[in-house]
């Protein structure tokens, strides 16, 4: 499962398309690389993935304290 995963995240990043995630964002993002200036570019690419990982990230973070807990309660560690 971890190679899928790993796999999946390369085969994501890899490709030069997924950095832009909206038109209007592409626009800007082509438009401040013509003009040379790409920090502008970098900026939102960065911003959007971590806008796209938080609730990702939340519901893992929220899915392992469910699991701990309910692991907890098979082992009679935990009342009620």
């Amino acid at each position: 499962m971890k190679r899928y995963l790993a796999l999946f995240i390369l085969s994501v990043l890899s490709f030069s398309y997924t950095l832009a995630q909206c038109p209007a964002c592409k626009t800007a993002l082509e438009s401040n690389r013509e003009d040379g200036t790409s920090n502008v570019g970098n900026g939102i690419n960065d911003g959007i993935l971590y806008l796209l990982a938080m609730p990702y990230l939340l519901f893992v973070v929220v899915g392992f304290v469910l699991y701990r807990n309910y692991q907890k309660r098979k082992a009679g560690k935990l009342e009620y």
